[in-house]
């Protein structure tokens, strides 16, 4: 074995029991529409998402809702968060939906395909390893970058550096995870999109070491 200690491995194992079934988990009170879903992610109690793409090992927990998003890798959603919270027209006569719904009331009157398409164009991007906060808000067609954290009931209302930590609102950055030198290793590292045996081998190492050894150490594996 190149890298990884393997100190958990147990020796003679059958190298396909060491991992489980990578198919998404869904809880069956979630509601999905055009979505789709990475090896491992986690769909939770009553989150509903409509065309969102989510990354391997993501997951949303309980009341959580997306729309018109791709989500990365690792990601941790919190619950009761809302990414690309719901735009109102507040430029015509009412707000209202049924200027752009009418369908949910009359008959032969269609969804406003305009309306629909200025929400799809202002996709929210978010990028690998992002936990964002219980009740937290991201507003259309924010991008959240790499490792970043977003503060419990944050509104974020802009763009979000890498691995830099927002909270309030409107959301303001507090400070950076890391260092700039120490944020670059990791993105030239990018351990996101390693095989899961090498993901598996590195575990203990993200449990026991610091993270510029971390870094030494499996920058030369």
């Amino acid at each position: 074995m190149r890298g990884g200690t393997g100190r958990r491995k147990s020796a003679g194992m059958d190298p396909s029991l060491r991992f489980k079934d990578s198919e998404p988990r869904i809880h069956p009170t979630a509601e999905l529409k055009a979505c789709r879903l990475g090896r491992y992610a986690a769909i939770g109690e009553r989150v509903v998402l409509r065309e969102v793409v989510v990354g391997d090992f993501s997951y949303f927990e309980r009341h959580a809702e997306a729309i018109y998003t791709e989500i990365g890798k690792f990601c941790s959603i919190a619950a009761n968060s809302r990414i690309n919270a719901l735009e109102h027209p507040i430029e015509r006569i009412t707000q209202h939906k049924v200027s752009y719904r009418p369908n949910e009331y009359f008959r032969w009157l269609g969804v406003d395909a305009g309306f629909k398409a200025r929400r799809q164009v202002k996709t929210v991007r978010i990028g690998h390893d992002v936990w964002i906060g219980h009740g937290a808000v991201v507003l259309p067609g924010v991008s959240i970058g790499n490792g970043a954290v977003i503060g419990a009931n944050a509104v974020v209302t802009r763009d979000v550096a890498p691995y830099s930590i927002v909270a309030g609102a409107p959301g303001k950055a507090l400070r950076p995870r890391f260092s700039a030198g120490i944020a670059a290793r990791i993105e030239a590292l990018a351990w996101w999109d390693w095989p899961v045996e090498r993901l598996a081998d590195a575990v203990p190492d993200m449990q026991a070491l610091a993270i510029e050894e971390f870094l030494d150490r499996w920058e030369r594996a």
